[in-house]
């Protein structure tokens, strides 16, 4: 499995959120980033956060090479709902729920090849 990223408790509803993930499912980080950037939804910031986040990860702790990272797999989950009430006509009041999301990104690419200690020179053997 390839390095994960997750944001949890963005308040968007996941439907909007959904729906921004799949424009970018199953392709390169740097498309994806490119995309992200110029789609006018305000579901786009949290999304470019969570890949740039999983690029990160898999640079930095996973040792995949950053130009050749996919993303394999991106999910929106619902997260908790907050209930709220809001007058309504006679007195009554209206509930409502304000939705929020849990975004997961999975990117994998190339792995690094580890690098090889440095020979001891003459004079760190002394």
């Amino acid at each position: 499995m390839g390095a994960v990223a997750k944001q949890n408790g963005v308040r968007i509803s996941p439907r909007k959120v959904s729906e921004v993930a799949a424009l970018v499912r199953g392709r390169s980080v740097n498309d994806a980033l490119t995309i992200l950037n110029y789609t006018p939804r305000r579901a786009a910031g949290p999304v470019r956060d969570a890949v740039k986040s999983a690029a990160a990860n898999a640079e930095h702790n996973h040792s995949y090479m950053p130009g050749t990272l996919e993303i394999i797999e991106i999910s929106v989950t619902a997260g908790p709902r907050l209930k709220r009430y809001m007058p309504a006509a006679r007195g009554r009041a209206r509930r409502f729920q304000r939705k929020s999301s849990h975004i997961k990104v999975v990117v994998e690419g190339e792995k690094r090849e580890p690098k090889k200690p440095a020979a001891k020179s003459q004079q760190e053997k002394k």
